[in-house]
Parts: structure tokens; sequence; C-alpha cells
């Protein structure tokens, strides 16, 4: 049977006080108490910088891992949540909560200190906090929406937002269920228009401002080059050979229409010829608000919905979600589920890293012929993948205590023929071709560098901090499903660039296979053909009410999902921790002081997906 357990209930009086609580209860005495269910409620909010600087520091909690909020309607609060974690120790993350006074209408919420000085890794979620619930962060060096333009009204996922085509908090909507009559939302909408203006608004006067002021905020940035450590050291030495040059800072954007972009991202770049001395990133295009959706839907709605995050990695975005719901249910899965959750796991993660490597090197120039090539190896895998699950990419595979479908005999050979026969050798000759090449090494070796404190500073996950040298993968550092039965590596590089993320994709696409390999063997010895449900099939589900931080390690790092249950059959908070999305925050820092041509590169080699991103 699986390891996966039922959280503990918590009483209303607080949560279980971990060793690590208790040193905080000892040292900050009534500046804390147990909150509801997990962590420390901080009831002193001048105390709160004091007391994470003592996790910090102290308890060598030394990244935040997730920053978000709860609008908890009916007591008139907003809480905000805070997750730290110990990299590269890992281990359960430790949490901090603040609550502030529910303000009436669109107001913000007073001001609770922001964690950016402390953990630069705060900035980009902090603004996503504030976007979707007013909340102020006094100290965060750029407090401006970052999914919603500047000027939209409200903020989304308070309970009581309304958009136009409002239908009611939660599913199923009365308007289908039970008479079976429907009347579409725009025929129900005066003017069948999809837009609320707020009250006093006036087309005559307004001047939209929908990037908040980005440019001004770049041109009035302290004079500089804004580099440090080294690489500022090498540009002072240069400082006198290049003093009789004038040259004019301009700004550039990059995207969201240009296609070395990713997907619809907009980089802001400041130039000082072919340097780049600021850069800023415009995010929200495909924003669709994926986490009210979430919290309108039942449990189980969800499900399909998770693999349009990042629709390269659906079946790791279904198994971070069911896992969190399974402990908060107290749900056991047999052995054939979590060995068929560690195949599909796996072969996803090899499939995403051949299309991360494509890309990269289509990045570097190299116009599509590794793409092509590597995309031919992908198809293969989610061939299986859709065999199995009965979809290519939006698999839907995941149930809570299970899986959809077994694998058949066929289906099962040809994993077999992947994991030990072809993969293998195409990995070989991708490592071949291309890890000693002359231009990608020079084009990748030092570019975008991010040094190991900094890299865990800003929040940064998966292959990228593993390049910086930092052994942190939550399949060892948290673990969970049956990654404790396998033998396999962390592999990590040390200096901190493209070249060496890069490597450590290509490294672990070997250890995947290990994994794959021994999943197969187990599987057949240890685990019963059709077991594929643990507990009761449902089609709803009512959660028992409490909260869990579930987390998994995709390809591109920790996706985390923090949900809230009030016990009935719909998520009362459903957050995503987007990996993609937090690991975008350290852009800047690798890009300045590199060349405009090298920023589409470190920015490929981050290996993000707007999805995910924007959500």
């Amino acid at each position: 049977m699986s390891q996966v357990t039922a959280t503990p209930a918590k009483s209303a009086a607080g949560a279980k006080l971990t060793p690590e609580m208790s040193a905080i209860v000892a040292k900050f005495g009534s500046a804390v108490a147990p909150a509801q269910y997990d962590g420390l409620m901080v009831t002193d909010h001048s105390k709160f910088i004091e007391i994470a600087t003592f996790v910090r520091d102290e308890l060598k909690y030394n990244q935040l891992t997730n920053n978000t909020a709860t609008d908890y309607i009916k007591e008139g609060v907003i809480e905000v949540v805070n997750q730290f974690t110990r990299v590269p120790q890992g281990g359960a993350p430790l949490t901090l909560k603040l609550r502030v006074p529910r303000p009436a209408g669109n107001d913000k919420t007073q001001a609770v200190p922001s964690l950016c000085p402390l953990y630069p890794g705060a900035e980009f979620q902090e603004r996503e906090t504030y976007d979707m619930y007013g909340v102020v962060f006094e100290g965060n060096p750029d407090l401006r929406r970052i999914l919603m333009w500047e000027g939209f009204a409200g903020w989304p996922l308070r309970k009581d937002w309304r958009e136009a085509y409002y239908e009611g908090d939660t599913k199923p909507f009365e308007s289908r269920w039970p008479g079976g009559d429907h009347k579409l939302a725009e025929d129900r909408v005066p003017w069948e228009d999809n837009i609320n203006y707020p009250p006093g608004f006036d087309p005559y006067s307004f001047k939209p401002n929908p990037d908040g002021n980005i440019y001004d905020s770049m041109l009035a940035a302290a004079p500089g080059n804004g580099l440090t450590g080294e690489m500022a050291i090498v540009e002072d030495l240069n400082a006198a050979e290049l003093a009789e040059l004038k040259t004019d800072e301009i700004i550039v954007n990059m995207g969201p229409q240009h296609p070395s972009t990713h997907g619809v991202l907009r980089m802001v770049v400041k130039l000082d010829g072919e340097k780049v001395t600021d850069l800023k990133l415009a995010l929200g295009y495909l924003h669709r608000n994926h986490e009210k959706i979430g919290e309108r839907n039942t449990w189980l709605h969800n499900i399909p919905y998770t693999d349009r995050l990042d629709y390269i990695t659906g079946i790791y975005n279904e198994w971070g979600y069911v896992l969190g719901v399974e402990r908060m249910m107290g749900l056991k899965t047999t052995d054939r589920v979590e060995y068929l959750r560690v195949i599909t796991g796996e072969l996803t993660r090899l499939a995403s890293h051949f299309w991360a490597i494509g890309f990269l090197l289509n990045d570097l120039g190299a116009f599509f012929t590794p793409a092509l090539y590597f995309i031919t190896e992908r198809d293969l895998i989610i061939d299986l993948l859709e065999a199995v699950t009965g979809s290519r990419m939006m698999c839907n595979y995941m149930r809570f205590g299970g899986v959809s479908r077994e694998f058949t005999s066929a289906q099962w050979a040809l994993a077999r023929e992947l994991a030990f026969e072809r993969l293998p050798r195409t990995i070989d000759e991708l490592d071949h071709f291309l890890t000693e090449n002359e231009i990608l090494k020079a084009r990748s070796i030092g570019t975008g560098y991010m040094p190991a404190d900094r890299s865990i500073a800003y929040s940064l996950t998966g292959p990228c901090l593993r390049a910086a040298g930092v052994k942190y993968d939550v399949r060892r550092a948290d673990p969970y499903g049956y990654y404790d039965r396998f033998d396999f590596d962390i592999p990590v590089f040390y200096n901190g660039d493209v070249y060496d993320r890069y490597l450590v994709r290509v490294q672990e696409m070997r250890e995947s296979l290990k994994i794959i390999q021994q999943a197969l063997n187990q599987a057949e010895k240890n685990s019963k053909v059709g077991d594929i449900q643990g507990g009761k099939k449902a089609y709803n589900h009512r959660v028992p009410a409490g909260q869990c931080y579930a987390r998994v390690e995709t390809p591109k790092g920790e996706l985390g999902y923090y949900l809230v249950s009030d016990g009935n059959q719909n998520p009362y908070k459903y957050h995503i921790r987007s990996c993609s999305y937090i690991n975008l925050n350290s852009l800047k820092e690798m890009t300045v002081g590199q060349k405009v041509a090298d920023t589409v590169v470190i920015l490929g080699s981050l290996d993000i997906v707007l999805g995910e991103v924007d959500r």
C-alpha cells in the first residue's frame, strides 16, 4: 500500500506545534499563536520581519516556497499565508500567517510587511496576491498588478467578486441542474456583452495606463550598471576604457508577439548599446483566472483543469493536486496505482526535457533541426500516454486514490521498449552531438549566471537550481509516491549558467530512465494488474475541513497546491505554486549585464510554459 496518509485533524484551538514552531513561540511569545490546522499566526505584525529573519537565519528556512491569501468573508478577514522550506535539506514547510481586516468594496487591505528584503523570491508572489486579493505589501519594490491590467476594477479572488457572466459561486450551477434547461450566459447579460463597468466609470475621462508606469519606473532607476559580485568587478576594470564612448540608453519591448519569448510574454529591456541594464516582465496576456474556476468546480472537476497549466507536463500537474486531496481525505492508494503514476510521470519528464532542449537549441540559432529530432522522440512517448489515457496532452489520468485506466499488455511492452531500448540510444545520440558542440558551449557557458545562494533566495527550483550546485529535488527532499523505492541520483552542476542547465536536463533524462526501468520491473512483481483504485469510486467528494500544501517535482521545478476545504463539495481555496511563474522572478538578475542577444537564450534555459505562468 502507498505511504500516503491522512493529515491529522487539528482543532480550532490551533495547529500542533513542531519543534521549530515551539522555538518561535519561545522567542516571540504573544506575538505568535498556533493557527487553525497548520502553522503559526503572527498576531503582532510589527514583529513579522523579525520573526521571518529568525526563521531564515536561525531555523535555516532559507527559501520562501509559497505566498498566497485566503478570503474568509464570513469572518471578515483576509489571511496571508507564507510557507518556507529548508534547501537543500527539505522536509515539511514551515507556515507563517497574518490576518488583516477585510475591506469594504474594492478597497485595498491595510499594509502588511513585505518579505522581499529577506527573500527576493517574494516579489512576484506578493504581486500576485496583491493583484488577486488587494493585499498591500509594504516594502515590495514594484507593487503593481501583474496578471490583470492597472485600472482593473476589483480583486478577482475575493469571494464577493463577480464577473459579467457570473452564474453562481459553486458548480453545479442552478441554471443547469436539476431541471436541465439552460440559457446562454451572454443572453442573460444586458447588451450581451462580457464586461462590467465599475460604479462612476466615465469613458470620456478615463485614461488607461495598463502597464502601471512600467517605463517610468525603468527610466527613474538609479544610475549604474546594476551588476553585483564578480561581474561588477570585471565591468569596473573596463570602465576607464569605455569612458570616452557616450551612449544613450533605450527601452525595447521583446514580445508578446515575438516568437522567441516562448509564448505571450513581454520582456521590457533597457539597453546601453548591446548590454542589458534593466529588465521587467509584463505578464497576464493569457490569464483566465484558473484559481477562481478551481474554487467553483467540484473537487473532481479540477483534475482535467490542471492539465491545462503546463500542457507539456499534464500528468505531473494532476499528481500534485490529487496528492493534496488524498492527504486531506485520508485516502490510501494501491501498489499498482503508485507504479503507474511513477511510470507515466517520469515518461512525462522525459518528454518535457526533450522539448526543452530542442527549443533551447532553437533559441541558440540551430533553427528547428534539433527540435524536430527531439519532438519525434517526445511524440513516441505521448503516443503511449494517449493510448493509455485517451488524450495526447490533456490526459485526465489521475483520480483520488487511483488512476483512470490500466496499461494493456501491448502498452506495457511499448513502455519497456521505450525505456530499455529506444530512449537510451536517443539520449546518447543527443549527448554525443550537442554537449561538446563548440557553438553551444560558446553561447551558453557563463551566460545567465546565478550563484547558489541567490538561486535559493529567488525561490528557484528544478533544473535551474540544481545547475547552481544545490542538490534539492522534492522527490528526495519531501518524498511522495514510491520514489523512496528506487535507486536514482539527483544530478547537480556548479556553474549556474545556461550550459549547466542544459547538462542537468540531459543527466536527469538518464535518471528518469533508471526510475522507469525499476518501476516496470517492480510493478510486474509487486502489484496486482487492474488494482487501480484505492477506496471507493465517486463522482462527488466532500473533503473534510482542513488545509494542505502538496508538492511534486515536475520537469521544471516544484509545483505546489495550497488547498483549503470547508467540508463542502468545492474547494474553498485552490492555489497553485507555479514553478514557471516563480522561476521567472530571477530572470532580471540573470540577464542584467548580458548582451541583448543572450536574453532570449537565458529565458529559454528557464523552460517556462505560459499556461502555468499566467494561469
